[in-house]
């Protein structure tokens, strides 16, 4: 079994239509296809998003016992499914229950005039999903008769491809996860550390397909210390999930620029001594520090170049699922700068909120778009 790629992730999401405006409008997402009831899809409402290599499904439940409405009550919005773009989803499916996967969907096949895509799915890791996809013919028809295409909206493309998923996971399970997709998907441990930022600690461990082109990022608290987000994260989800997904972009000035312009809301606050002897530390920067210091991104650098990030808030009233824009250059891991540059973004944004876990859990305002 060879796992190409991430073909798309879909979105459990409260009303699809207010979300994938959202997606749209600040952050550049076109909308290209829509299913429901009318095409085969019973009791559901999706709407597919594309933005260069990265699509999107935004998938509402019309009645409360479908399965999207059953997790928006637990979970809130979230990322629900993380489909993997495969050689043979049948064979792939037959193979990874055979090592212990838990299968949820046998394969099904989806057949148009030009295109015939196979999907089946099996448990990942939560509530979230694998979904198994095997594209012939045409690829761009998403889910030929279930998915129909419309008519491409504008999009601006400043956003390339999927680059990671980080993932919450509770006390205890980390390294259970880590076996899961070692031992089931074939994925190799490139990467582990152990956090501590004022007195919180998590351990954080990085997993990745052999094809190089799947990357999760698998974050547990260590509960010796202090509570902190990750816990945070546990409680408002209600259980292991996707705590953000890393976005990567040729041009991160440029991209922060427009979706901030657009309503996007970043992270800030980071302190002007960050960026005072940040070319001591990472080297010669080739972009204008004035303006990376003006939009609070972040740089960092590991054995094979630089990387530069931001974080945005969170776009949801649980302070959950948020989103990382990521350039690299050179830089291809997740150095102790990166994870801990994280955690204290997030950190300064509770704090500047004025949020506890019970305030933030329960409050329909706050700071998110």
């Amino acid at each position: 079994m060879r796992v190409n790629g991430i073909d798309h992730v879909e979105l459990y999401v409260g009303d699809a239509r207010q979300a994938a405006f959202y997606f749209g409008s600040a952050v550049g997402f076109r909308l290209c296809g829509q299913g429901g009831p009318e095409t085969g899809l019973a009791d559901q409402r999706s709407l597919l998003l594309a933005q260069a290599d990265i699509r999107m499904l935004l998938t509402s439940g019309l009645t409360a016992e479908h399965p999207a409405s059953a997790y928006v009550q637990r979970h809130g919005d979230g990322i629900a499914v993380v489909a993997l773009e495969v050689d043979d989803a049948a064979g792939a499916y037959a193979e990874l229950v055979a090592r212990g996967a838990t299968g949820l969907t046998p394969p099904r096949t989806f057949t148009g005039a030009d295109a015939e895509v196979v999907v089946a799915e099996v448990g990942g890791f939560g509530d979230v999903l694998h979904r198994l996809v095997e594209r012939r013919g045409d690829r761009g028809r998403f889910l030929p008769g279930a998915i129909e295409p419309l008519p491409a909206t504008d999009g601006d493309g400043l956003l390339a491809e999927i680059d990671h998923l980080a993932v919450c996971v509770p006390p205890g399970q980390l390294d259970d996860t880590v076996k899961h997709y070692a031992e089931v998907f074939g994925f190799a441990e490139i990467f582990e550390e152990h956090i501590e930022v004022a007195g919180q600690a998590m351990n954080s461990k990085v997993v990745q397909s052999p094809s190089e082109r799947v990357t999760l990022v698998l974050l547990e608290p260590d509960t010796s210390a202090r509570p902190g987000q990750i816990e945070d994260f546990l409680r408002w989800h209600a259980g292991a999930g996707v705590q953000h997904l890393g976005l990567r972009t040729d041009d991160i000035v440029t991209a922060v620029d427009a979706l901030a312009d657009r309503g996007v809301r970043f992270a800030g606050g980071t302190p002007a001594a960050y960026y005072d002897d940040l070319e001591a530390r990472v080297g010669k920067v080739d972009a204008p520090l004035d303006r990376l210091r003006e939009l609070s991104i972040l740089v960092d650098s590991d054995h094979g170049g630089q990387l530069l990030q931001i974080f945005t808030e969170s776009m949801h009233v649980r302070r959950t699922l948020f989103l990382e824009l990521i350039e690299r250059r050179g830089a291809r891991t997740f150095g102790s700068g990166n994870i801990k540059a994280l955690y204290e973004a997030k950190e300064r944004e509770l704090a500047a909120a004025g949020a506890t876990p019970a305030v933030a859990a329960g409050t329909s305002g706050g700071m998110g778009a």
